[in-house]
């Protein structure tokens, strides 16, 4: 079994994969956020084809630890994606995943025009591998 974790934006949602062994992320790809329910079919899709056992959704915080207006649409989706699905969700704390995935992508001197479409899954992976390190 594998966890899924999910980089939640308003216009592409990054998807990134652990190893069966939950000991490496890797990122896999990014799904555009609408229409929801083609967004939800892909998910479903990908549940079965990784056989996910949890999925991790990273949760966006103020560098405070406060929460903001994002981390409000994000509680929005985790509330719809629980009536939709039945594998277990859980939060877990994304700050600067999508600025660390850029600061990788640029040292990767991959190109402005294709870092937008890589960066959501890169941020996806960022995530599930500080989630994977800490031992869940």
């Amino acid at each position: 079994m594998r966890i899924l974790a999910l980089d939640h934006g308003t216009k592409r949602i990054g998807v990134a994969v652990s190893d069966e062994t939950k000991t490496i992320a890797q990122p896999l790809e990014y799904i555009p956020a609408e229409p929801f329910a083609a967004f939800l079919d892909r998910l479903k899709m990908l549940l079965r084809e990784k056989e996910v056992d949890l999925i991790l959704i990273g949760q966006p915080r103020n560098m405070d630890g406060s929460y903001g207006p994002a981390a409000q649409k994000v509680e929005n989706f985790v509330g719809v994606l629980k009536t939709a699905i039945t594998v277990p969700i859980k939060m877990w704390d994304e700050r600067l995943t999508s600025k660390m995935a850029n600061r990788i992508l640029i040292q990767g001197n991959v190109r402005r025009d294709q870092r937008k479409e890589k960066v959501d899954k890169m941020a996806a992976a960022i995530l599930l591998q500080s989630y994977l390190d800490m031992g869940m």
